[in-house]
């Protein structure tokens, strides 16, 4: 069966398109109005904070009223959310006291959306009859494109009607993906999980998550790596912009290419994944896409050199999703896929609600080029984790043979 795949994958391009624009517009929104920096990491810890904790506990409301559910009300409330935010503007009513909780209600929307699409890909594969490596491949691809578009558009809208009305598109998009869920993607099949009460459910899927030691080493280390990465793209990287005397267009194009570039590394990820060595491209992946990315534009390099670390970062990233996608579903039992996948996401994505205000702060306390590298010099540290920690070693084996039942 095509057609769930093909369902996943239209939903999955059409919301995340549409929130990668939305990541753009509101924080170009808050900096061109404020100048503030800090004010503009605050509006991303609005948004995210709230993300973090609704992924975490959506994850048994996934298994009890199935994914396609989860993502079909979420998509559809969503909507109302992000489209009032241009009609305030126009009407010269968005205060950031406004703006706060209408981009924290989007945040809380966002997270079971997001869980319950992505805790889909062992059905679909098994219903497509394809390997866990091509779909998480197919669907990194997809995110990967979904956010070169995104992030293309932001900066081609900003600049031609405004950060505020370029939002009306992401209301559009989320449409579209409700109407892609309601159908294509499948109903949910009746689980023995949906007796226990939400608590145990809860704890039943942290007591497996917290004793599984591949699966706990890798959300510490993208925890960390993302805190950082939030830092880049929401402020330091906005911040340099500004500050350099470019448009918001820039913007835009040094995001899409990052994401444009790593479409090629999901891909080959996705043909090729079940030969490569994990644990060895992992680790080289997360050197070439850390330190660099922070320090040609800390050494301000001419854009031609910028753009082709940017490339070369962006094409080495596109392999550590469909890797780890592909290792946390191995590892997880079906009944507890929602729940898992839930804190894995939620765990990994912690630290990015404060990644703004650690940008913030850091060019604050010591300005933009040694905020670069305080934060890349991180960035490297961090990444040698693999090297340094054995539970990383059981990166190749497959304790399951495959999704576990």
């Amino acid at each position: 069966m095509k057609r769930p795949l093909v369902a996943l994958v239209l939903a999955q391009a059409l919301s995340l398109t549409g929130t990668r624009l939305s990541t753009v517009a509101i924080p170009w929104l808050v900096l061109t109005a404020t100048g503030d920096p800090v004010l503009t990491g605050l509006v991303g810890l609005a948004e995210m904070l709230p993300y973090v904790v609704a992924k975490a506990l959506g994850g048994p409301w996934v298994d009890r009223l199935g994914a396609r559910t989860i993502s079909l009300w979420c998509d559809l409330l969503s909507i109302a959310a992000v489209g009032v935010i241009p009609v305030l503007e126009a009407f010269d009513l968005l205060t950031l006291p406004v703006l706060l909780p209408l981009v924290a209600v989007l945040g809380m929307l966002r997270g079971p959306s997001d869980v319950a699409k992505y805790s889909q890909v062992p059905e679909v594969a098994r219903l497509a009859g394809l390997r866990l490596e091509r779909v998480t491949g197919t669907t990194g691809a997809v995110e990967r494109l979904a956010s070169t578009v995104g992030a293309a558009a932001a900066g081609a809208l900003i600049a031609l009607i405004g950060a505020g009305p370029s939002l009306i598109v992401n209301a559009v998009t989320l449409a579209l993906s409700a109407a892609v869920v309601a159908w294509g993607l499948p109903h949910a099949k009746k689980s023995a999980a949906a007796a226990l009460p939400y608590r145990e459910q809860l704890a039943e899927g942290w007591s497996f998550l917290r004793h599984e030691p591949v699966l706990m080493s890798i959300v510490i280390m993208v925890m960390v790596t993302n805190l950082l990465d939030q830092a880049h793209a929401a402020v330091m990287l906005p911040v340099w912009v500004q500050t350099h005397g470019h448009h918001a267009a820039l913007l835009g194009l040094l995001l899409a290419v990052v994401s444009g570039a790593s479409i090629a590394g999901s891909v080959l990820a996705g043909v090729t994944g079940e030969r490569l060595p994990r644990l060895l491209v992992y680790t080289v992946a997360f050197l070439i896409v850390g330190f660099p990315r922070f320090a040609v534009f800390a050494f301000d390099a001419p854009l031609a050199l910028v753009l082709s670390v940017l490339v070369v970062g962006g094409f080495a990233s596109g392999f550590l999703n469909p890797i780890l996608s592909a290792i946390s579903f191995e590892r997880t039992p079906a009944a507890l896929v929602g729940r898992v996948t839930a804190l894995i996401g939620a765990i990994s994505w912690a630290l990015i609600p404060f990644g703004g205000l650690v940008g913030g702060a850091l060019i604050a306390g010591w300005g933009l080029d040694a905020a670069l590298l305080i934060a890349g010099g991180c960035y490297f540290v961090v990444t040698l984790m693999p090297l340094a920690l054995p539970n990383f070693r059981q990166f190749d084996r497959h304790p399951l043979g495959g999704m576990a039942e």
